[in-house]
């Protein structure tokens, strides 16, 4: 069953095209990793799937899917170091687009933010205050609070930026039980084309007048061709 499906899409600012004709679907349980130079579109695409822009030509059809319950996962994250919010607080604010009119976190809100980060080993530094942690640690948390969001799809840029060798292969390594295990759909923009860390099952390559949208393998096969 596809989640979304993008049908001769066209995305850009103020009629500026970014990105054209696009079409492909996103599977329940893929893993798609989203690659290409710097200025290619992939945060474009990404504001589309979210809802923030809208197409300007073409749709975005989503099945079985809310926009408001994806969760996300920027390359930045506004959160001032000298605020002294805990771990536990960070991850638990993920629920508040669940929450409707609610004004007060519930036992169910408490129970899923603990969840989460029982999934990402990270329970024993819920009362840490998130501005004392690693690099590391901090895209933990980061991604229990998207968690938090979505039971279907998570969407992650860059989550392996500033991070070290031995952090970075603990992410990919969640991701890829996330994926598996808990059958979490994940779009992830990398710019780590490293064969041996390229993950998922299909990659989204967007480069000028070239996209591809194909396996992992076949993605591979291509760049051995282009050299």
């Amino acid at each position: 069953m596809n989640l979304i499906e993008f049908k001769n899409v066209t995305l850009g600012y103020d009629n500026h095209i970014v990105l054209k004709n696009l079409n492909f679907k996103i599977d329940d349980n893929d893993f798609i990793c989203i690659v290409g130079p710097n200025g290619s579109g992939k945060s474009t695409l990404v504001k589309g799937i979210l809802g923030l822009i809208k197409p300007l030509k073409g749709k975005i059809i989503y099945n079985n899917l809310e926009k408001n319950f994806i969760g996300y996962m920027p390359q930045e994250t506004k959160i001032d170091n000298n605020f002294p919010a805990s771990v536990f607080e960070i991850v638990l604010s993920g629920t508040l687009n669940k929450m409707g009119f609610k004004l007060f976190y519930t036992k169910k809100e408490k129970d899923l933010a603990l969840k989460n980060m029982k999934i990402l080993g990270i329970e024993k530094l819920k009362k840490c205050n998130f501005s004392s942690l690693s690099g590391g640690q901090r895209q933990k948390v980061l991604l229990a609070r998207s968690l938090c969001a979505t039971s279907k799809l998570l969407i992650l840029d860059e989550p392996s930026n500033n991070l070290d060798t031995k952090s970075k292969k603990d992410l990919y390594k969640i991701l890829t039980s996330l994926n598996k295990k808990n059958n979490i759909t994940i779009i992830m923009i990398t710019h780590d084309l490293d064969h041996d860390n390229l993950l998922g099952n299909k990659i989204l390559s967007l480069r000028e007048d070239d996209i591809f949208f194909g396996s992992t393998e076949d993605f591979v096969r291509r760049i051995h061709n282009d050299k």
